[in-house]
Parts: structure tokens; sequence; C-alpha cells
């Protein structure tokens, strides 16, 4: 049977499907646009499942805020490639994912997927589809909400690194500086108190017998390894750390200054964590001569 150009034509807008899958599965439905669009999505589907296994590390960092600024997120949305965390569709399918999260507060990313969308469909459908019609892994990686009890602030680091702080006391300057600090130094905790004391103690270890390895008697030993454990803990700690615009005072004397204190805060990076694919070019081109 022929497909008349302008069902394809609707197909497509309908799916954002390419122009050859279109017309198939017109075909495969005997012209009926509704089972080819079920078809479309079946077919999306098996895709989206095929390539669910491959590394996504790029992408974007979205957010977005409740109304009444009451909860803020921060979600990452990845996929493989660069150039896909550019395209349009892709942008959109991450705002309705940071959207949805703020405003159903959803307790998992399985839970943030199978929530119901304004438009129709849930996210993970939208997800599906728009794997099938880009060709890429797309999923959401997680998420972090933020409730504030102070000011919120923010900072986005092109869409690549996302910052929300919430800060009692101080000023909207005092928070965007302190968000931008955390972005450039990705502070492992907030303070001492918050460094675990497995990690004091295994630090503490290695320091002691970096100290005896030295030669010095047992009381100077002792007066090192916390000499060098206090700076241990103020480089991994925000407060410890010299602050980025003034490195002369730290962060946790601007606080001081400012009457301020930092709540919670909260940074996430595209692709961090995540063991990218590295691929020797000769070695590829070599592989392929061989298999030739």
């Amino acid at each position: 049977m022929n497909v008349a150009a302008n069902l394809v034509k609707e197909l497509r807008e309908r799916t954002g499907a390419g122009m050859m899958e279109c017309k198939k599965a017109l075909l495969d439905a005997n012209g009926d646009i509704d089972a080819a669009q079920e078809l479309l999505r079946t077919r999306g589907q098996a895709k989206a499942d095929k390539k669910a296994g491959r590394i996504a590390a790029e992408g974007r960092i979205e957010s977005a805020t409740r109304a009444d600024g009451s909860l803020a997120v921060l979600v990452e949305v990845n996929c493989e490639t660069d150039f896909v965390a550019k395209d349009p569709g892709f942008q959109q399918f991450a705002k309705q994912a940071a959207d949805a999260a703020v405003a159903a507060e959803p307790p998992s990313v399985e839970a943030l997927l199978a929530l119901p969308l304004p438009g129709g469909g849930t996210l993970e459908e939208v997800r599906r589809d728009l794997v099938a019609r880009i060709g890429e892994n797309i999923n959401v990686r997680r998420f972090e909400y933020v409730r504030p009890a102070g000011a919120l602030a923010s900072y986005f680091h092109g869409t690549r690194i996302g910052v929300l702080v919430d800060l009692e006391g101080g000023s909207a300057d005092l928070g965007r500086d302190l968000a931008m600090h955390i972005a450039a130094t990705n502070p492992r905790y907030a303070d001492a108190d918050q460094v675990p004391a497995d990690v004091q103690a295994n630090e503490r270890r290695i320091l002691s017998e970096q100290a005896q390895n030295e030669g010095k008697p047992a009381e100077i030993v002792a007066k090192m390894v916390e000499g060098r454990l206090r700076k241990f803990l103020a480089e991994i700690t925000l407060v410890g750390q010299p602050f980025v615009k003034d490195p002369d005072t730290t962060v946790g004397n601007l606080l001081k200054k400012q009457s301020a204190r930092i709540v919670r805060y909260v940074r996430l990076e595209v692709g961090e964590g995540i063991e990218k694919k590295s691929e020797n070019i000769a070695e590829a081109v070599a592989a392929m001569h061989a298999q030739g």
C-alpha cells in the first residue's frame, strides 16, 4: 500500500521519529496513525532497553523551586555526548524532570520516572521516546532536595555544575559567593564535625606513620600529627578552606564576620563518579584493519 505524505508528516510531528521510521510504522499499521504511533512507542522502548547499558556521562544539571520557596531541587540528567546535551528535546526533558521532582517530591529516581506529566504519559515514557528519537542512552541519574530554613542561594557553572545553599544570616551576595566557592572547590564536608570518625582515624594513622619515619621524638611526632590533621580537615571542609575571592580569609571567618551560617548545601556535577570509556583512536583503526 502507499502511505500518504501528510500521514507521515503528522506522525513525525506527533512522535519526533524519523521519516523512514514513521513510513514503516504506517505501512505495518495499514495506514492507521494511532496504531503506528503505538508501534513506534513499542519499538522505542526496545531501543531504550538496548541502549540502557551504554555509558551516559554527559548531560546537564537542571533545577526547580516551588513558587513559595519552600523546596528546591537539583537534578542530574545524563546522555552519551555533549552534542545531545544541547538538543532542545533533551533540555526540555531535563526541565520536565526537575519540575516534576519539585512538585511531587518523589523519594527515588524510579518514583520520579513513574510520575504522570501534565501533557499526558509518564516521565519514563517521555524518556524512552527521546531515546528512540535521538539514539543515545538518556537517564535521570540523581536529584537532591533543599528545604530552606534561611535564604536560598544558587550558582550554576554553565549547565555542568549546580549548587544550592541554604544560608541563615548574611546577604544575597554572600549566598551567591558561597555557592560559587562550593562550585569551584567541591568541599567534601561542611565542617570538621561532619567528617566521619573513620576518615579522621585513617588520616591520623597515615600521618603518624609519616611522622615516625622522620625520626622525631614521640612528643614532637604527636604535635606534628595534630597540626597536619588540622590542615587536612581544613582542606576538605568548607569552613576551613581559603575563600576563593579572598584567599587571605577562610570561609569560616567570612561567615563569622557576617553573622551567617550555612544550614545545608548541595552540589551536583555532570558525570561525577562515572567512569568514562576512553578510546585509543590508533588502536581502534588498527583493529578495523585487522578485521578487514
